[in-house]
């Protein structure tokens, strides 16, 4: 049996984004008000702080502004204010139309809001972090929940150096068991020991599934007589029909930089959808490439979205732990941000288990104090008013949820006296591949458009090849009897790293090809296979994307 070193702490945060570096923040503040001292270790499976951050991302200020209220004079990395709003609709491939103001959902204005790498502001995070006292252990990946007892004690930290046979190497390196009184789990969305949590307490019991988006961004430097600085922009329809939800956002950051992404919503029918190409489409529509033409693209990456909303949040406690962030899935889909309601959820499970750690022997083991300050704050307030916006989108397609959505949130102000339901999984609506219209996409152009082995070497991803592989099939006849068949295996179409291949040998018997070193971590797989065959394990730390400025 493999001997492993402990250490123990006070609290243990599992993932160095925003809710959990706020989460160390402000366990460390409130120690340092009180002249009492609590020991706080993060763990992050990047590299480094930041590797996996990846956001749009426009940031509303509020959680900030009551985590540090002197951000700006600290230097915090939020600068560019955004400066003018823009919807457009994409009417076909060279057609589009601006939406009026009038007809804007309320939430999805921008005014005092900005611009920013969510990358960076959790760089500045951990800085604060560290500065307050935290032991911040970027290249850690979180492998295991320890329990004893019936109560989360901690978690174990991944092996380094087995092989894909998984026997130790000459280079193996044990895990760590890092010990906490309580530990909080803010991994991002879908993560890897949330998922078992919510399986082992039955966290999920009385809440509908969790919805999920696929986004795929990339940064572009332009041209300077294309670029307007603290410009937002969003836009709907073309290339998608009127039945699948999604859409684009095109940023204008600082120093002629735009970030431009596609979201779609990972309930969509058709197995022949190809959200990478379908966002490759869109830069082709006028309204995006006039933006474009002459800039060089210079970052990519993707990564899963919550978007379920106030329906689909499980249970935030159990014994010993909290969940936060968009490890619960707080993200605002009406606003289409998540790091603010990121932030202050992780306060206030700091607050929550700094009054515990008080208590001593007396502190309880689950601590519905989180819960009760989850629903009491503005983060209730905010999804509650949004509730509807993800389920009437679902239910009523592009024009008559547009309809309703204004309608809920600029006249009735998100009061509306019931609430709709979306209780259908995501990987549960896929039509048949024989029912559904294919669709052909063209080739890229190399200058607008790119392919997807391209696009991942931008990623800067990385992992040691000789490892186990992360992305297991719990029945590997599966992908080849199955999801083939039925659904022309759409793993080779979703996942916008090309880690999934149907391969034909020589003898003429197909397999599905696995290249896990591709993997830019966005838990699509894990998501949306039609046989919920796949299941995304955390690799070795310090393994996946090295997001730069993302």
């Amino acid at each position: 049996m493999t001997e492993r070193e402990s250490m123990d702490f006070d609290v243990v945060i599992v993932g160095a984004g925003p809710s959990g570096l706020a989460a160390a923040c402000r366990l460390l503040q409130l120690a340092r008000d009180a002249g009492t001292e609590v020991s706080v270790a993060v763990i992050e499976k990047g590299a480094e702080i930041g590797a996996h951050i990846l956001s749009g991302a426009v940031l509303e200020t509020t959680a900030l502004d009551e985590l540090f209220p002197d951000w700006r004079e600290q230097g915090a990395p939020v600068q560019t204010a955004v400066s003018a709003d823009e919807v457009h609709w994409l009417r076909s491939p060279s057609a589009d139309l601006k939406v009026p103001d009038l007809f804007i959902p309320r939430p999805m204005h921008n005014k005092g809001n900005y611009i920013i790498s969510l990358g960076r502001l959790c760089q500045w995070l951990g800085q604060q972090a560290e500065a307050l006292g935290a032991n911040l252990f970027p290249g850690f990946a979180g492998a295991e929940v320890l329990y004893e007892d019936g109560r989360v004690v901690g978690v174990l930290t991944g092996d380094l150096g087995r092989g894909a046979d998984g026997r130790e190497k000459a280079s193996f390196q044990p895990g760590y068991e890092l010990r906490g009184k309580y530990t909080i789990f803010a991994e991002g969305c879908r993560g890897h020991l949330g998922k078992q949590l919510m399986d082992t307490y039955s966290l999920r019991a009385d809440c509908d599934p969790q919805h999920y988006g696929i986004g795929i961004k990339e940064i572009w430097t332009i041209d300077p007589a294309r670029h307007r600085e603290g410009l937002v922009v969003h836009t709907f329809g073309w290339p998608l029909d009127s039945s699948t939800e999604g859409g684009g956002f095109l940023y204008h950051a600082a120093d002629n930089q735009v970030y431009l992404g596609f979201i779609i919503a990972l309930n969509y029918s058709n197995p022949h959808l190809n959200p990478f190409e379908e966002f490759q489409r869109w830069k082709q529509h006028p309204r995006i490439r006039s933006c474009l033409e002459g800039g060089q693209r210079v970052s990519y990456g993707a990564r899963a979205v919550n978007k379920g909303g106030l329906q689909s949040l499980p249970k935030l406690v159990f014994p010993g732990g909290l969940l936060s962030g968009c490890e619960a899935g707080f993200l605002n889909g009406a606003k289409i941000k998540g790091s603010h309601t990121a932030i202050k959820t992780g306060m206030l499970a700091a607050e929550s288990v700094f009054a515990a750690l008080g208590e001593g022997e007396a502190a309880p083991a689950e601590l519905a104090s989180y819960e009760v300050a989850v629903r009491e704050s503005w983060v209730w307030r905010e999804l509650h008013a949004a509730r509807n916006f993800g389920p009437a989108q679902k239910k009523f397609g592009l024009f008559l949820g547009s309809a309703f959505i204004w309608l809920d949130q600029n006249v009735f102000g998100g009061r509306l006296p019931f609430t709709l339901h979306s209780r259908q999984p995501d990987h549960a609506g896929l039509q048949l591949a024989a029912s559904a219209p294919q669709i052909s996409y063209p080739k890229p152009d190399g200058k607008f458009s790119f392919d997807r082995l391209s696009s991942v070497f931008l990623s800067s991803t990385n992992h040691e090849e000789d490892q186990p592989c992360h992305l297991q099939l719990l029945d590997p006849a599966v992908p080849m009897a199955r999801n083939l068949p039925l659904y022309a295996e759409p793993a080779q179409r979703y996942c916008p790293a090309g880690v999934y291949e149907v391969v034909t040998a020589p003898d003429g018997e197909q397999r599905l090809q696995i290249n896990a070193q591709n993997c830019v971590h966005c838990k699509t797989c894990d998501i949306k296979d039609p046989a919920q065959n796949i299941r995304w394990v955390t690799p070795e730390g310090g393994g996946g994307p090295n997001y730069s400025g993302m």
